[in-house]
């Protein structure tokens, strides 16, 4: 009897190249003559939605995968003076504009503090914690049915229903069979995150790792480094559990590559989203103080991506510091966007995704609007997925079901966008009572998660763990 195929996505050299003669094209660098090499020598486009090619490469196109990977590696590229990566030319980058350890500015269009977010030196109470994980938690479910969906396969499943514009969960009630068959909804998530089988909050990578980051500091404080990231992940995080580029730096630190080099040793994805899905514990961790919450992310994210994967994290955690320090959306997506290169392609693209926001009353609009723009992305990139969420986030003013149900019906990472939105607009809620509770109810306080000492949690005593962990 023949041995089924493990096929294990994320890494393999064939599927590593296609992706990186696309992060060639859109960081500038020539690879004409790599590209030519590799498809004259029947190598294949990477895989459009999937992890994995099939079938798998004989063993002289993987070699030359490899050697080509090596080739591009050595390519000049001329984006990277607007778009560094280490953090002091980051901050030189910014400019004028890197900004201060202050509270909420005059004029910033922030609302009178209010209890609990009073700015710096004024801890988040485990409410708006409680608040912020619920957010985060319903808006990545939202999306995990259509997770790598495309646009229009969301909007016909969501209109067939009657749920459009989006305003609760997706159904397979009432759904044409040949609809159904035409867009089958995530194969890992349909089976608990329809509205009909809705049982407590399921495992999902974009909850694991804030979770991770509150074992973070709880055992290195909030001076960690790079490195104690990498032991932690070592100790505690399942290399099945991760994707893209934390799978590719996963692997690298197991063949002994150190960081920074685990991201971008052979890591055609460090400028996806991953990092951005990690940065939710920085921003709490310095509520109106951007600038110091970025620089936590950074070192964070430094161990997986480089340039825009790492600005994605930034500008999250950014946006979630100004917020808890009392600054309304709006200001906070401006102070957010502050810790970004300011000629990087994410800061335009979120500075045009706000401007488009506040210019259309359709989020459909909009949202045709931002993938015309930015479709030749992949869509976990770091890029279009940090404009959605910012235009998601502006048009919505602060709503939170506005804010979840737009970043999810933009398409592209549904539920890292709706859990990113949730963990937002959950914040400047600022108390759980204050969230709908056709959100919250179904997520019964009970959290799913691979993440040693937290299945099962519920998310009040989750917000208790957090706030001890965030003490300074």
């Amino acid at each position: 009897m023949t041995e089924p195929l493990l096929r294990v996505t994320w890494v393999q050299p064939e599927d590593l190249l296609g992706h990186e003669l696309r992060q060639a094209s859109e960081d500038g660098r020539d690879a004409s003559a790599v590209a030519t090499t590799w498809h004259t020598s029947g190598g294949p486009p990477s895989p459009p939605r999937a992890g994995a090619s099939t079938p798998p490469a004989p063993p002289e196109l993987r070699a030359l995968a490899l050697t080509l990977l090596d080739e591009l590696a050595h390519l000049p590229t001329p984006l990277a003076a607007k778009e560094p990566t280490a953090l002091a030319e980051i901050v030189r980058a910014c400019g004028d504009g890197w900004p201060t350890a202050t509270t909420t500015p005059p004029g910033s269009g922030g609302p009178p503090p209010v209890s609990g977010r009073g700015g710096i030196g004024e801890s988040l109470n485990a409410h708006q914690l409680h608040a912020a994980w619920l957010g985060r938690a319903a808006g990545c479910l939202l999306g995990k049915p259509v997770e790598k969906l495309g646009l229009p396969a969301i909007r016909e499943l969501a209109r067939a229903t009657g749920n459009w514009p989006l305003t609760t969960w997706f159904t397979a009630k009432g759904l044409p069979p040949d609809l159904a068959a035409a867009h089958p909804w995530n194969r890992r998530s349909a089976g608990n995150s329809l509205a009909e089988n809705i049982d407590g909050m399921p495992e999902d990578d974009d909850l694991n790792y804030p979770l991770l980051n509150v074992l973070l500091l709880q055992r290195y404080g909030r001076a960690f480094r790079t490195s104690d990231v990498a032991r932690l992940w070592l100790d505690e995080l399942p290399a099945g559990r991760t994707f893209t580029a934390e799978r590719v730096a996963y692997r690298n630190l197991l063949s002994g590559i150190e960081p920074p080099d685990t991201a971008r040793h052979h890591n055609p994805f460090r400028e996806w989203i991953g990092a951005a899905i990690r940065a939710d514990v920085h921003g709490w961790a310095h509520p109106g103080d951007p600038a110091s919450a970025a620089a936590q992310a950074h070192r964070d994210a430094a161990l997986t991506h480089t340039a825009n994967g790492v600005y994605g994290a930034m500008f999250v955690a950014g946006t979630i510091a100004a917020a808890g320090g009392g600054a309304d959306v709006h200001a906070s997506l401006r102070q957010g966007l502050a810790v970004v290169p300011p000629r990087s392609r994410l800061a335009q693209a979120v500075r045009d995704a706000v401007e488009t926001a506040r210019a259309h009353d359709s989020f459909d609009t909009v949202v045709d609007r931002l993938h015309a723009d930015h479709d030749h992305y992949h869509w976990v990139h770091a890029v279009p997925n940090a404009a959605l969420l910012a235009a998601a986030l502006t048009h919505a003013d602060g709503d939170f079901t506005g804010a979840i149900c737009r970043a999810v019906s933009g398409g592209w990472d549904t539920d890292s966008n709706g859990a990113t939105a949730g963990s937002v607009a959950g914040l400047l809620a600022g108390h759980p009572d204050r969230l709908p509770e056709r959100w919250t109810a179904p997520l019964k306080n009970r959290l799913a998660t691979s993440v040693v000492g937290f299945d099962g949690i519920g998310f009040d005593e989750l917000a208790r763990l957090t706030q001890e962990a965030l003490r300074p």
